[in-house]
């Protein structure tokens, strides 16, 4: 858990491991960028879903899935900036 104030930095694996700051992340993701983050396949971030490891909301009539920014912050121990 980081302390309130301080800025957290996340290593992500694709661009050469880029540093992404949890303010700039949005608040729903991709299947790609919570896969990214947590560091598994894309698949494994559907199956934990399909479990109801990792909640997902789904949007628009295709049903598309998008993870909330606070419950992956929370998986990976990370306290957001109010």
């Amino acid at each position: 858990m980081t302390k309130p104030g301080t800025t957290s930095i996340i290593h992500t694996m694709s661009n050469n491991n880029k540093r992404v700051s949890l303010s700039d992340l949005p608040d729903l993701l991709t299947i790609r960028e919570v896969a990214e983050l947590l560091r598994v396949s894309p698949l494994t971030i559907k199956r934990w879903g399909k479990k109801g490891k990792l909640p997902a909301v789904r949007i628009n009539s295709r049903g598309d899935r998008r993870y909330k920014k606070e419950v992956i912050t929370r998986l990976l121990g990370v306290e957001e900036e109010e």
